[in-house]
């Protein structure tokens, strides 16, 4: 009869071995003790790369990096306690961002659990309604070894389903945790399809039968495909063309500068739109959202799921199914809007962009760096984005980049576990892949640091340093508050030494503090920190008068 140890070996093996035969490559490791058998039967297959964290949250990140990179998720595994307890954030960004993660958490028996055991606490359900699935399984026991690669199966086909995202197995573990592998249950179960909405072919004329001949705006976030493009050719309608939404090309139907072409009262007030068709998850300006809101337009949202987008209850009519299928049948069946209106729209992106280069080729603010980061990105390569001011600087200022694959954590919008997110991105990809992250966000998920020296990616880290939560001065707090509070509570200065913080963990730091000397560091290559010193005090300054001269351009334009 096998002991503990032996079955556990060999149902952790299983486990690993289905995984592998189903496609996942990658394995997220947080060290401890109860999670030995998992964690060495991880390490002992060959068709897997295991990485190593020795934060939680951050392996957690450094999973959903990996999920989001390649739609594939990777085993995501702790030992006991609290530190399950640390998952949850990267858990609840990968709900909300749809991205694919297979979560384990190591749990004492049953006869450990309510008796003041160490490293125990109810993990059941621990991440109640963010995970596809949960299942515990209970303590592995010969008697189910029938059902094992079922369970294995079950668990991938729930994180890639038609809502992708993570599944959680709590994994009770009995002493002792090492064991011999015995033969595995046999394998050849089918192969796991991820599944897809279908088309509605009577929704998709009603879409177009709203598109055609009408004046309208595609706006583009992520989950967008080239067949968006098409359809926006063949309606003469302009792309508003999100960061992470692959679209951002020069190609004449798009608008990367739209935050800042909003802001221009006069233009906008003479073309505003019929139709509207949003396409995946929404950008961040709250220009685009408020303009979107009180344009009067019938707005459809097109999604490939089916969990509402709709955050100012405006949207008409939603469409769920494979969003480039759907672009690609609509632009077969629409007449064109006026030539005009997409003239007019386009004749305001080329004055936007040549004031923004303007501006930002004389003055050394935050947006220059959003604009020179993205401007020298090359085709193949990434770019990780922070929630707070780098997303909205690289949306408004940033340039096009094309063959750049851009992510962003905002499904949650929060900036914990960014620097671990790009790490992820850069161990899935082996790509050469840069992030733009502010300092706060920075020294928040420092962390994710530890170790990279030796994880062989190219990863460059351009962090903007103005000692402090920038983004707030832009809230109405700024204003509400004596300086003294404001800045107590908001401004939060940490006064980091980043150079410091880079040697410590084995990694080469550059300081610039003009656009000369952030070009030249740009242009290297190596795991590395740039360090980007700003002044906060002048943050909401800069870019009003940034806003101020693209306003003058775009009215101009059309004078």
């Amino acid at each position: 009869m096998a002991s503990p140890g032996d079955t556990s070996a060999t149902f952790c093996a299983t486990f690993v071995d289905e995984w592998v035969a189903q496609g996942v490559r990658h394995a997220v490791v947080a060290p401890g003790s109860r999670s030995t058998p998992l964690a060495v039967a991880l390490a002992r297959n060959g068709g897997l790369r295991l990485h190593v964290f020795h934060d939680e949250r951050s392996a957690g990140f450094a999973a959903l990096g990996i999920g989001r990179a390649t739609g594939v998720p990777a085993v995501l595994l702790c030992t006991s306690g609290t530190a399950a307890a640390h998952f949850v954030a990267p858990v609840h960004e990968a709900n909300l961002s749809r991205v694919p993660m297979i979560v384990c958490t190591a749990d004492r028996p049953p006869e450990l659990r309510d008796v003041a055991a160490p490293q125990t606490i109810d993990q059941t359900k621990l991440f109640g309604g963010a995970v596809r699935w949960f299942h515990d399984p209970g303590v592995p026991s010969t008697g189910a070894a029938a059902s094992w690669r079922s369970l294995a199966r079950r668990s991938l086909a729930a994180a890639v389903g038609t809502l992708p995202g993570p599944v959680h197995l709590n994994l009770p573990f009995r002493e002792p945790l090492l064991g011999e592998v015995g033969t595995l249950p046999p394998g050849g179960g089918a192969a796991i399809v991820p599944s897809r909405l279908a088309v509605d072919a009577v929704t998709i004329s009603r879409v177009a039968a709203l598109v055609s001949g009408r004046r309208g705006v595609i706006v583009a976030g992520r989950g967008s495909g080239p067949s968006v493009l098409a359809l926006a050719e063949a309606a003469g309608w302009p792309v508003f063309a999100d960061a992470v939404s692959g679209l951002r090309e020069c190609h004449p139907n798009v608008v990367v500068g739209f935050d800042p072409v909003l802001r221009a009262e006069s233009f906008v007030g003479d073309h505003i739109p019929e139709v509207i068709v949003r396409i995946g998850d929404p950008p961040a300006s709250k220009v685009l959202a408020q303009w979107a809101a009180r344009a009067g337009a019938v707005i459809i949202q097109v999604n490939d799921h089916e969990r509402p987008v709709d955050p100012d209850h405006v949207v008409a009519l939603s469409v769920s199914g494979p969003v480039d299928k759907i672009a690609g049948m609509v632009a077969g069946s629409v007449a064109p809007a006026p030539a005009e209106w997409l003239a007019a729209w386009i004749g305001s992106e080329t004055a936007a962009q040549d004031a923004i280069s303007r501006h930002t080729d004389a003055v050394f603010c935050e947006p220059t760096v959003a604009r020179r980061v993205t401007d020298t990105m090359a085709p193949g390569s990434n770019l990780v984005v922070s929630s707070s001011m780098p997303v909205r600087d690289v949306e408004w200022f940033g340039t096009v980049t094309p063959g750049v694959t851009v992510h962003s954590n905002r499904g949650a919008n929060g900036i914990d576990g960014v620097v671990s997110t790009a790490v992820g991105v850069a161990l899935a990809t082996g790509a050469p892949t840069t992030l733009l992250i502010g300092d706060v966000a920075m020294v928040h998920d420092s962390n994710g640091l530890w170790g990279l020296a030796r994880r062989g990616v190219d990863l460059t880290i351009v962090v903007t340093n103005n000692d402090g939560g920038s983004i707030f001065s832009f809230l109405p707090q700024a204003s509400q508050l004596d300086g003294t509070t404001f800045e107590t509570l908001y401004g939060t200065p940490h006064g980091v030494d980043f150079a410091a913080l880079s040697a410590a963990h084995g990694i080469a730091h550059v300081l610039v503090t003009d656009r000369a000397s952030l070009e030249a560091a740009l242009a290297g290559s190596g795991t590395r920190m740039i360090e980007v010193r700003l002044d906060r005090s002048g943050n909401v300054a800069a870019h009003e008068a940034l806003n101020a001269e693209v306003v003058r351009a775009v009215e101009s334009a059309r004078a």
